[in-house]
């Protein structure tokens, strides 16, 4: 009982700490990533201001402010101009993923705290640059994940490293859809989707990330020994530029890990399955979590747990952004969203593609 109080106390402390702060002003740089709505449909609350928009594409930009309500005297075509006129404390990257790194390098000098949607950026050289301009000018940076939200997830890791399952052995990481085109993305968010150069490539990128950022979570900022992997392009049609279905296979001192990010999924998913030396654990989805214990060869137990959305300020990203700028919450190492955990996802994802490309297992340079 006295744990529980214990863990009580501490999330009122932050909650409590967070809504006394003042609202932080967030620009949104982009309106052209189709995860834009959850910002712009955010119900109001006392912890985020959104002053500025950028976007040059002014039809789109009229277009959503019918669908969501802003005004568009809060657009700008540039991000200075944006600055300039709005002094944001911190702003939220929703524009293809090539342009993570022109925010950071515009935000960070004036020392304006930055989010990104996943992944950090297109290549691990991009994502260098961003973590020495974080660290030279002292802003954080966070990469936003959906699983970051799964409090399947974090009780899966907690069972894990309770000793439920035993030794860790392998871990599945499953996460796509049926592909950006047959789901009906926009089409604004369809053409840099699409594109190698912007968005660094298809599936093995765009789905990749979150087994990746998963990985390094559970390991603790570890990284694999090796990355080996392939991908191929099932619907040319839809997806002549990029690959759109790829396996990822990660080696670590005993244990192993394989990513399966794919746009030919028949039904969307971020499912993660862990096997220990006595169990497995299948967290399904964001809410639907199973434990399985062994009884012998092939005999188990089964336990199914469900839960509710993550604990607030994690149940939202720009209150988790919120709360870490106004120091009211501070982020585990290696947690999703931070930027050292990032950047040893996109060593690995960078490993990803050189090794689809030339056939080769890529091994990693260990510390």
């Amino acid at each position: 009982m006295k744990i529980y109080t214990t863990i009580a106390l501490a999330f009122f402390t932050v909650i409590t700490s967070f809504s006394q702060e003042a609202p932080l002003k967030l620009g949104v740089a982009g309106l052209t990533h189709g995860h834009v709505g959850w910002i712009l449909s955010r119900k109001p609350q006392s912890d985020i201001n959104m002053v500025g928009i950028v976007e040059k594409n002014k039809e789109l930009a009229q277009k959503l402010s019918q669908q969501y309500g802003f005004s568009m005297d809060i657009v700008y075509d540039s991000l200075e101009e944006m600055i300039k006129a709005t002094k944001p404390d911190a702003v939220a990257a929703f524009g293809n993923i090539k342009e993570h790194l022109n925010v950071v390098e515009v935000c960070a000098p004036k020392g304006i705290h930055v989010m990104v949607e996943k992944p950090l950026a297109t290549s691990l050289a991009d994502a260098q640059k961003i973590k020495n301009l974080a660290e030279k000018h002292q802003i954080h940076v966070l990469t936003n994940y959906e699983t970051s939200w799964y409090e399947t997830n974090f009780k899966a890791k907690a069972l894990l490293e309770d000793g439920t399952i035993g030794g860790l052995r392998k871990v599945i990481v499953r996460d796509g859809h049926k592909g950006p085109k047959k789901i009906g993305v926009s089409d604004e968010f369809l053409e840099w989707l699409t594109d190698p150069e912007l968005n660094g490539g298809g599936a093995i990128m765009d789905f990749g990330c979150y087994g990746a950022n998963l990985m390094t979570w559970l390991m603790k900022g570890k990284k694999p020994n090796s990355v080996t992997a392939v991908k191929q392009q099932l619907q040319p049609e839809n997806n002549p530029l990029v690959d759109d279905d790829a396996t990822i296979i990660l080696t670590y001192d005993g244990a192993m890990a394989i990513l399966e990010p794919s746009w030919n999924w028949p039904i969307g998913r971020k499912d993660m399955e862990i096997y220990g030396e006595k169990g497995a654990l299948y967290s399904d989805n964001a809410n639907q979590l199973r434990i399985r214990l062994s009884k012998g060869y092939s005999d188990f137990t089964e336990e199914t747990l469900f839960f509710q959305n993550r604990p607030e300020p994690y149940n939202d990203p720009f209150s988790v952004l919120a709360a870490v700028i106004n120091n009211s919450l501070k982020l585990e190492p290696f947690g999703p969203y931070t930027l050292e955990n990032n950047i040893v996802a996109m060593e690995i994802l960078q490993a990803s593609k050189d090794s689809s490309e030339s056939g080769k297992t890529i091994i990693l340079n260990k510390k």
